[in-house]
């Protein structure tokens, strides 16, 4: 299944990540490691998490407090945002 960004969840991914490369190198990378990870299993199977009921859809990253919010769209997976699990809650429902 086809994945695509949200330009704004490209941008958090970024933010995050060089926040933690600005804390370590490898944790940075770490970050995008597990990003990549969790992406793969949501691309083998979409409906691995519960649909919610503003349609969306997310998986927490497992090392780090993050969720990836993302929706299904015939077979187009977007992912919608990168969020922190405590920042500013569903700061990025106006994307939907």
């Amino acid at each position: 299944m086809k994945v695509l960004f949200y330009a704004e969840a490209v941008q958090e991914l970024r933010d995050a990540a060089s926040y933690y490369k600005s804390i370590y190198t490898e944790l940075g990378l770490d970050f995008q490691a597990e990003i990549k990870t969790q992406i793969h299993k949501i691309s083998e199977n979409p409906e691995l998490s519960p649909i919610r009921d503003d349609m969306t859809r997310r998986i927490s990253l497992a090392r780090f407090p993050y969720f990836i919010i993302y929706l299904l769209e015939k077979d187009i997976i977007w992912i919608v945002a990168v969020a922190h699990h405590k920042r500013f809650p569903d700061y990025w429902k106006n994307r939907i």
